[in-house]
């Protein structure tokens, strides 16, 4: 279990409950499908809507989904798991109950890696188990046909493919549940197990938090419904936690409660009172038998696992010499670390691919809302950009300036060839002969004997002063390292 500080003198207990939806084409119980944005009630088939004698068939790939976490995160994988029906009334659960895993989930234990201020952290799971996701009701601006407003249920989402990923009550802070949060929505993409998009509900986090003063037993939680951002969980988190010392610290009980977080105040509010598990009468599904998970299945899976986040960046570290922090940028997603890797294979330069990566490139992207995938400068590109940094053609920011010009022109695939042709069209083309440099620092001394007799009286400042005045003499073309080695020995 991590530490961390005191919040007003009380200790922050925090965990997490994730519903990722399972990327499968059709629904966990039936084969309608789960495509997003379709009509209403458009994907809504007879299994579903529980018509009279329908039965649920279970989906192969989303059980496969669900080892392929289990295995990533060091979990046991039950042989054998139990599905549960969960009752409970609301309109837009047509069953009037939800399949779900309660006993005996199919992904047991296992843990989450981060690294959080510098320092790592590991979240441990409870379990993770299948179920379907409820249909959606619509309140908001909804309206009947005649115009007139009122609710809608949207029986699309009914039987989609829930993976709900529970932790441990280990943090301790907002900061550690989003840096957790983000870990594990990083995995689930790369594992190619959930497409991660927060805004349409595939990734949305519940998050219990109590607070105590240490050494005391566990208080009261509160359970936060449908987080659909990191920056929304961190708000909510932080609000609960003074909301509930605020009302310890004037006398009053913490009731166990779900409550919703509203952006647009910053604040949580009550949405009613907390169910325990008995108030939902689990019981085994009559109409489902146990799922069995044969050995060799587990091994099938495992032989299609990518290599994981964590081992890729440690990879990076020990091979590349990226720092820690470094590392985690680098494998945000398969995708940043595909394009880190081609990068830097096609110039030998991984810690200049790192900081361009990091610097110009990121910012750019967020910048302009894209995703790596979509970079106007390809990998190959930045590559061919960057061997000509490293071999003395371009200075770093002759570099940026060709690079701007390779980002507007949206020059994904430009070679070697079409990179020289744009320096020379550009005149960045680096001086690097020594004759050359050498003459133009000779008429900088000469020039300014003043900063030359500061420099003698031990003036560092006076040195920056004459490598200014060579750049300019040079319209910025020389090369950096070069003039200061000229001069010092000139100036020697």
């Amino acid at each position: 279990m991590n530490s961390a500080p005191l919040i007003r003198g009380y200790e922050v207990v925090i965990g997490l409950e994730t519903h990722a939806q399972l990327s499968t084409r059709s629904k966990i119980f039936s084969g309608a499908s789960t495509a997003f944005g379709a009509e209403p009630n458009t994907q809504a088939c007879a299994v579903d809507l529980a018509l009279p004698g329908t039965l649920p068939v279970m989906n192969r790939a989303a059980v496969e989904l669900a080892i392929r976490l289990g295995l990533a995160v060091g979990a046991k994988v039950a042989p054998v798991s139990i599905f549960a029906r969960k009752n409970y009334f609301y309109p837009d659960l047509p069953k009037g109950y939800q399949i779900s895993q309660y006993e005996t989930p199919v992904v047991q234990g296992g843990g989450i890696s981060f690294v959080l201020a510098g320092q790592p952290r590991t979240v441990r799971l409870t379990r993770a188990h299948l179920e379907e996701d409820a249909g959606k009701s619509l309140h908001d601006d909804y309206q009947g046909d005649d115009g007139r407003p009122c609710s809608g249920i949207d029986l699309n989402r009914a039987g989609t493919p829930l993976l709900e990923i529970v932790t441990e009550p280990d943090m301790r802070s907002s900061a550690e549940a989003v840096e957790y949060a983000r870990a594990l929505h990083v995995l689930v993409m790369w594992l190619g197990i959930c497409d991660g998009n927060m805004q349409e509900g595939s990734f949305r986090c519940d998050a219990n938090v109590s607070v105590r003063r240490p050494g005391a037993a566990l208080g009261t939680r509160r359970e936060i419904k449908n987080l659909n951002s990191f920056r929304n969980m961190a708000q909510a988190i932080d609000f609960e936690i003074n909301w509930q010392i605020d009302q310890i610290e004037d006398g009053l009980a913490i009731g166990q409660a779900t409550v919703l977080f509203n952006p647009d105040t910053g604040e949580t509010r009550a949405m009613r009172s907390k169910e325990d598990a008995h108030d939902y009468r689990y019981f085994p599904d009559p109409d489902l038998p146990p799922l069995v998970i044969a050995p060799d299945w587990i091994e099938a899976v495992r032989a299609t696992l990518p290599e994981l986040p964590a081992a890729m960046a440690l990879r990076f570290q020990e091979q590349d010499g990226l720092a820690v922090d470094d590392a985690a940028v680098m494998t945000q997603s398969l995708a940043f670390a595909r394009f880190y890797e081609a990068a830097r294979d096609g110039c030998g330069a991984p810690k200049l691919v790192a900081n361009w990566l990091m610097g110009e490139f990121s910012r750019r992207l967020n910048t302009e809302g894209k995703s790596i995938a979509q970079s106007p400068v390809g990998a190959g590109t930045l590559a061919a950009l960057i061997r000509r940094i490293v071999d003395g053609t371009l200075s770093h920011n002759a570099a940026r300036q060709v690079f701007d010009a390779l980002w507007s022109a949206a020059d994904s695939q430009a070679d070697a060839s079409r990179i020289d042709a744009l320096i020379d069209a550009m005149g960045l083309r680096q001086i690097s002969d020594t004759g050359a440099l050498a003459a133009i620092v000779d008429e900088v001394i000469a020039a300014n004997p003043k900063s030359v007799e500061e420099f003698r009286a031990g003036k560092d400042k006076a040195f920056n002063a004459l490598v200014g005045q060579v750049m300019k003499a040079s319209r910025g073309k020389a090369n950096p390292a070069q003039v200061n080695d000229l001069l010092r020995q000139r100036l020697s």
